[in-house]
């Protein structure tokens, strides 16, 4: 008797493990849980360590309430962290933009005191600014006028670069879908936009543009 108990408390046991073990999989499959299997956050939620703030208008980069608050005229947050410089990586954040606001996350990426960044590509944020390059654009090289999000709603960005092909991903729709050329020459003086290795860059825009950011993470794919 002993024996058949043990054996069904066994089972028991079992099937609640597994139970415990696919509601974990579910939660990292639709990007609820920060801890998906091999990504590693880069924002603690209450500091930018980390992070480098341009020295241009660094007041437009801060933190409140667990999120990165991009509000104010020109400026650039650029990781700084152990994992840079990435190549291959896959990227997720929880994005929200506001009204009429302006963002970007640019990959491959180098740190600049001013400007806009001349390196790497850019992914855009942006629902309702003027520029029609709306957000999960591949700005400048594949662009989206019409992506399926709301302003004031949180999205899930993702970013993946393998080798020459990058996809930007937008609430598990991809958007963009690019392989670079072979041998690409530099666009022009101002903008590279080709692959190399970098880092990352959250973008203050204009002084009209408030976009939060949250839940930022990486999985290298070197």
């Amino acid at each position: 008797m002993k024996l058949i108990y043990a054996r069904k408390l066994s089972r028991i046991i079992a099937a609640c493990m597994l139970a415990i073990g696919s509601a974990n999989l579910a939660l990292a499959e639709d990007g609820s849980d920060k801890k998906e299997a091999g990504f590693v956050s880069l924002f603690d939620g209450k500091t930018l360590n980390g992070w480098k703030k341009s020295e241009e208008n660094p007041d437009s980069l801060k933190v409140e309430d667990g999120q990165i608050v991009i509000d104010g005229p020109r400026a650039h947050l650029f990781y700084d962290g152990e994992l840079a410089p990435l190549k291959n990586f896959h990227f997720i954040a929880e994005v929200m933009t506001t009204p009429g606001s302006n963002s970007g996350i640019y990959f491959h990426t180098k740190y600049q005191p001013s400007g806009w960044p001349k390196y790497g590509y850019e992914c855009q944020v942006n629902v309702t600014h003027g520029d029609p390059k709306r957000t999960s654009s591949l700005y400048g090289v594949e662009n989206i006028a019409a992506p399926p999000v709301k302003d004031n709603e949180w999205y899930r960005q993702e970013i993946i670069v393998e080798g020459r092909r990058i996809r930007l991903i937008l609430n598990g729709e991809t958007m963009v879908d690019y392989t670079e050329p072979e041998n690409k020459a530099a666009e022009s003086k101002d903008f590279e936009r080709r692959l190399s290795e970098g880092t990352f860059a959250l973008q203050a825009h204009d002084p009209d543009s408030k976009v939060y950011f949250r839940n930022l993470r990486v999985k290298p794919l070197d």
